[in-house]
């Protein structure tokens, strides 16, 4: 058992089965969460007796930090993470002004396999657990802190889906958020789906002022069924309605996700259509030109038709970005992540 992996109401009961009182839960947690630290040695204000005991029975981190790669003229970091079990998956730090943005993963590659993600053709193996996501987190806050740094936001958008691991995510979240801890504020955190819209809905019963983005990529059933296998389970139109209703319930603005690829979903009429769709919503439109990996056969859209299809959705009353990309050059960009087997 890992102690990351336990909320704070969990860790206070497994040291009330030791006879150890609540304060004592209360000090180990601040020392995993807010001072950070991988050592029960370091937790200087436990008896001895109760470190050693600890130490022998339980571990702190599931996840052991890996190589890290840096693309040092946009300071973007990607770091390849070992699990216990010996799996590895990416995670990815965004400098950008004074943000400090991690992109965690939820899964051991990801059984949606949209056909123009890297992640997606690696197949699927396995649900990280709650302690493996928030650890993501942890890695990249402890690197920042040797620099007078913080990590400001978390962006749920990495390897996997989080919605087929809806229970380890949101425990992961809240853990995050807890204000005796690490204490990231609730509106800092993005959770991305592509489109599940069964936990669409249950985060909307959750009443948490998170940011939802929802992959779209096309404005069309047909056009959408062609790159991401199996999106039939998800009519557009439930989709938009159920975050329809996730934006009624926290007051958000959804994010709509469209990785643009030449000569496929570019067409000036696909962003009609899609002005169609989202016009009059509580909606944005997230613009992603492709990136590029080697097993993909898509290519990335011209400037110049990146800047037509945004013109289009503006002209058409949609509020629209174009993300810029970063860690391309190290393989970090959005659908870049392949972790190593």
């Amino acid at each position: 058992m890992y102690l990351l992996d336990l909320s704070s109401k969990e860790l206070e009961n497994l040291l009330h089965a030791r006879g150890q009182p609540p304060y004592r839960a209360r000090q180990i947690w601040k020392w995993l969460w807010e001072k950070l630290v991988v050592d029960f040695a370091e937790m200087t204000d436990l008896p001895r007796e109760l470190r050693e005991s600890m130490n022998q029975e339980f571990g702190i981190d599931p996840v052991a930090p890996g190589p890290v790669r840096v693309d040092r003229s946009e300071r973007t970091e990607k770091a390849l993470l070992t699990l216990a079990d010996g799996e590895t998956v990416e995670a990815v730090l965004m400098p950008e002004g004074v943000r400090r943005t991690v992109c965690v993963s939820t899964q051991v590659g990801c059984p949606v396999r949209c056909t123009f993600c890297a992640t997606g053709q690696s197949g699927y193996v396995r649900n990280l657990t709650s302690g493996e996501i928030a650890s993501q987190v942890l890695h990249f806050a402890r690197r920042l802190r040797a620099r007078g740094e913080r990590v400001t936001h978390v962006v749920v958008m990495g390897m996997g889906e989080p919605m087929y691991n809806y229970e380890a995510t949101m425990k992961a979240v809240r853990v995050l958020n807890d204000p005796r801890g690490f204490a990231l504020g609730v509106r800092r955190f993005t959770v991305s789906t592509v489109g599940v819209t069964s936990g669409i809905r249950r985060l909307a019963s959750e009443h948490m002022e998170l940011n939802l983005a929802v992959s779209l990529h096309a404005p069309s059933d047909e056009l959408r069924a062609r790159l991401i296998p199996g999106a039939d389970r998800w009519p557009l139109e439930d989709i938009v309605a159920a975050a329809d209703a996730y934006a009624a319930a926290s007051g958000r603005r959804v994010s709509y996700e469209y990785v643009l690829l030449a000569g496929v979903n570019d067409a000036l009429q696909e962003a009609r259509r899609l002005a169609r769709l989202l016009r009059g919503r509580l909606a944005h439109v997230n613009l992603i030109p492709f990136n590029p990996s080697p097993e993909l056969t898509y290519e990335r859209p011209t400037a110049a038709r990146v800047d037509e299809f945004r013109r289009t959705l503006l002209d058409q009353g949609v509020d629209i970005t174009v993300r810029r990309s970063r860690g391309v050059r190290i393989a970090a960009g959005c659908g870049q992540l392949r972790a190593e087997r």
